[in-house]
């Protein structure tokens, strides 16, 4: 019998084409549109974190009209009006990391990011033993992940004696800002015992900077990122924290593909905190086009 239904086409719009992590999420979702059966596009602004690219690419497409959307919002307010053309026309979106604080997704695919910041923070405090003097290198203030990340941090400062913050400085979630940041730190605060990073692309930053000073600062990041992995299994990178983007696109994609068949989705789907170090990569430690999918109910506990 010859199957009658039709290929689907979804489109995903990620933050920036620099990050690897989004990478990550572009290929994740494109693997569980392609497993499907179905096709899927992916853009991004050509400006990292842009508003206004990221406006012109949502209008763009609008007009072709896709099944579904799958989008990762640079800002929580400024792209509403775009959003909100979708959502009038009756295609499903899907918001992953991020999303806007008005037009709300039909899901929003996400883990618990105060959480895992302040998993991580404990991680590399019970490493350092008895205190130490440690930096924290914030994300991008328009990311929804930032200011809780930077509040788990805190949080496990606050539960740890001994632990100093002798600096704060936003890294934007790039790499190359992160590592002008930590160049400022260790020339106004002198060594550290520590960072804390608020993803693994500034932290191979950060890294670059303490090892070039001759400094043997431990840090620690989050999103298990292929880089961050081969930073672990080298010595470079205490641990990391799995906001595995490829694993949270791959759910947004199958939450795309249960509302464009009339099916019910969470509302928001959370996934669990996992700590990554040498010991435990093993799952990890293969490229995005290698590493195991996820089904639906890896992704959505009852």
């Amino acid at each position: 019998m010859i199957s009658t239904i039709s290929s689907k086409h979804f489109i995903c719009i990620t933050k920036n084409g620099t990050n690897p992590a989004y990478e990550g999420a572009r290929i994740g979702a494109r693997r569980i549109a392609e497993a499907a059966g179905h096709r899927l596009t992916s853009m991004f602004p050509a400006k990292p974190d842009d508003a206004e690219q990221q406006k012109a690419l949502l209008r763009e497409a609008f007009a072709a009209r896709p099944d579904a959307l799958l989008v990762a919002p640079v800002h929580p307010a400024a792209l509403d009006a775009e959003l909100a053309a979708f959502k009038e026309a009756k295609i499903p979106v899907v918001s992953f990391v991020s999303r806007s604080q008005k037009v709300a997704p039909d899901c929003f695919v996400t883990s618990d990011n105060r959480a895992l910041a302040r998993s991580i923070a404990l991680h590399l405090f019970a490493a350092l033993g008895d205190g130490g003097r440690i930096a924290l290198i914030e994300g991008n203030p328009d990311s929804e992940t930032s200011a809780p990340r930077t509040e788990g941090f805190l949080a496990a400062v606050a539960a740890t004696p001994g632990i100093e913050v002798v600096a704060t400085r936003i890294g934007y979630y790039q790499r190359e800002p992160a590592a002008r940041a930590m160049t400022g730190i260790l020339d106004s605060a002198g060594d550290l015992d520590g960072v804390l990073v608020a993803n693994d692309f500034m932290a191979l930053g950060v890294i670059d900077v303490l090892r070039a000073a001759g400094s043997r600062a431990r840090v620690v990041s989050v999103n298990a990122m292929p880089e961050a992995i081969a930073a672990l299994k080298s010595g470079d990178l205490l641990a990391t924290s799995a906001f595995d983007a490829m694993k949270i696109a791959c759910a947004a994609t199958m939450a795309a593909l249960r509302l464009t068949d009339g099916e019910a989705v969470p509302r928001n789907i959370e996934l669990p905190v996992e700590i990554v170090t040498a010991e435990n990569c093993t799952s990890w430690d293969k490229g995005y086009e290698e590493r195991p999918l996820p089904s639906w109910e890896d992704v959505v506990i009852a």
